[in-house]
């Protein structure tokens, strides 16, 4: 249990958020510590530098007014006021050889560079240089610099002072550095969990959803940062999949509902068929045809939803071409005249003489059938059929079939379009539920929009809007 623990932790984004902020923040200390560190350092040898200078200018002024005599008489008291551990000087000939110098025992180890004094010499410019003690690991700053004709001073300090205080500088960084690495890893923690506190809720929210509970939804705290935008967008995942559950839930129970009676049906007939006169031919062949109507029924209803599934996930190929628009409605609706005339119903037609466009000409002549179907089967007799073919002005095409039958009321008319929906008064009308579920899936997949408007008793308006491009 506890390495299943320790194995979750080790792939905690939050962990890893937390180890790279923790990460960054010691790699910006450390640079600002180097950057501060080298600054120190600095401004201390050029201190030190400055204190070399101005004691060589001293000794230089001294050469000049008194003489050699008061020159090495003011070297070694110098060097012993200022403690002949700090401060050490010799006086040397352009050739390199000593001639006088303060107490050498401490600093015995540091010798004469050559080239320093020869190019003295040669360019009369001084050079600084430090040198560190091995044993002692002491840090001496060492000026070479002539005071006057023929004389090289050589000019020693100790850095031991400085150096002690950079070393406490750190060690006091790296105390401050741990106690702010670990303040850093706990921050960093404690941020990383509360940002991520809101992907944990969406994580059990998921893991309580299961298919018979969908009612499940992340808390939205209105923060309006990306977790909360993260959660209104798997709430509203959960409700398409809820939507779409429910949907085939209704659909399950419509197939079962719409293909029982055709079965029953074709079974009756065989039945019927192995108990029936052997010599009556004639009751065979009518049993065979009605079979096979309710074949086709069945395959025609397959078929239609197949096709409806297949333009909705968009997989289904639509071959658009150019034809009249025009000309494909007013086909249609002279195919319908002899149904129009039986049933009683006047139909009427506003059409341009022309009206080209780009499209699947089989998909739009099954949309317009089905649109003509449904007017025709819910419009009683002496009701009136209108089709209208328009072009709008932004260059879209709407398709208007308005009819005058018994309308749909208020509560029906938002899921006209799903499947196998047939609202109440048209239980009785023969169909599948499917026709206005195939429109919709055509319009859309032309890239267009339908609407449908009713009023209950007065009749019913579907709009179809096609874009010309």
């Amino acid at each position: 249990m506890l390495s299943k623990r320790l194995l979750d932790l080790r792939r905690s984004l939050a962990l890893r958020l937390t180890l790279w902020y923790a990460l960054i923040f010691t790699l910006t200390a450390a640079v600002a510590f180097l950057c501060f560190y080298l600054l120190i350092t600095a401004l201390i040898r050029e201190r030190i530098d400055q204190d070399l200078l101005e004691r060589s200018g001293a000794f230089g002024t001294v050469l000049s007014l008194r003489g050699m005599e008061a020159l090495k008489q003011a070297a070694i008291l110098e060097a012993q006021a200022a403690g002949e551990q700090s401060l050490f000087i010799r006086l040397l000939y352009p050739t390199g050889v000593v001639f006088s110098s303060s107490n050498m025992s401490y600093w015995q180890d540091i010798g004469i560079r050559s080239e320093y004094v020869r190019k003295l010499a040669r360019e009369g410019q001084y050079t600084f240089e430090t040198v560190t003690l091995a044993p002692r690991r002491d840090a001496v700053r060492v000026l070479y610099d002539r005071i006057g004709n023929g004389i090289v001073l050589q000019l020693g300090q100790s850095m031991a002072n400085y150096t002690r205080l950079v070393d406490t500088f750190r060690k006091l960084f790296v105390t401050a550095m741990s106690g702010l690495l670990a303040l850093a890893v706990a921050v960093g923690w404690f941020m990383a969990r509360r940002a991520l506190s809101g992907v944990e809720t969406v994580t059990r929210t998921a893991r309580r959803i299961t298919g018979r509970d969908l009612k499940q939804r992340v808390p939205v705290k209105g923060t309006h940062d990306e977790i909360d935008r993260l959660a209104l967008t798997f709430n509203a995942m959960l409700e398409r999949i809820e939507a779409l559950v429910n949907g085939m839930q209704e659909m399950s129970d419509s197939i079962a509902h719409d293909l029982k009676s055709p079965l029953t049906r074709i079974r009756g007939v065989a039945e019927l068929a192995m108990t029936g006169d052997d010599t009556d031919l004639g009751g065979f062949r009518k049993m065979a045809g009605n079979t096979i109507e309710e074949c086709d029924r069945l395959l025609e209803m397959i078929n239609t939803m197949l096709m409806i599934s297949k333009t909705e996930a968009g997989v289904a190929r639509v071959r658009r071409e150019d034809f009249d628009l025009a000309g494909v409605v007013a086909d249609a609706c002279e195919l319908f005249d002899p149904l129009v005339a039986e049933a009683g119903i006047q139909l009427k037609l506003e059409l341009p003489s022309c009206c080209r466009w780009h499209g699947d000409l089989h998909l739009i002549q099954r949309l317009i059938g089905n649109l003509l179907d449904n007017a025709v089967k819910y419009t009683p007799a002496g009701g009136e059929i209108r089709v209208v073919l328009r072009a709008e002005q932004d260059d879209d095409i709407v398709l208007v079939v308005q009819d005058s039958g018994i309308g749909i009321t208020p509560e029906d008319l938002p899921r006209v379009f799903d499947r196998y929906f047939r609202s109440d008064p048209s239980r009785s009308k023969e169909g599948t539920g499917l026709g206005l579920s195939l429109v919709q899936a055509i319009v859309t997949a032309h890239g267009g929009r339908i609407n449908a408007a009713s009023v209950p008793g007065q009749g019913t308006t579907m709009t179809v809007t096609l874009p010309t491009a």
